[in-house]
């Protein structure tokens, strides 16, 4: 049986880190806007300072030397979803599992589970 507080996880996210403020921080890799290339400088953000960012996916396709491969690539800003040039981008998710706790992160097919299926599973 579930309690009141049905659809409350309280476990962190993998990769993140709460800060001396005690508000919890999550991992991103710079891009240097004037290039259009990810580097592998860590930048840990807030979820406030998240709003201000336009952060480019994990699995956006990147050559070897870091630049995207794509002429416009999906990004978050604030609360939009909406697709960018790489030189209009400021950072790129870590990974694509950052945003689900590691025993989450162990569903198999996770993205293409039904919401109710997949809470039921992190439960377990």
């Amino acid at each position: 049986p579930e309690g009141p507080n049905i659809g409350l996880i309280g476990s962190l996210s993998t990769y993140a880190r709460m800060n001396r403020y005690g508000f919890l921080e999550t991992p991103y890799r710079k891009v240097h806007r004037t290039q259009g290339r990810v580097t592998n400088e860590i930048h840990y953000l807030t979820a406030d300072d998240e709003d201000q960012y336009a952060i480019a996916q994990a699995n956006a396709p990147l050559d070897e030397n870091g630049y995207f491969t794509s002429s416009l690539i999906s990004v978050r800003l604030g609360s939009e979803i909406t697709t960018r040039p790489p030189k209009e981008i400021d950072y790129m998710d870590v990974s694509p599992k950052q945003l689900v706790s590691v025993a989450t992160s162990l569903i198999p097919f996770l993205e293409n589970d039904d919401a109710n299926r997949a809470l039921m599973g992190a439960n377990m």
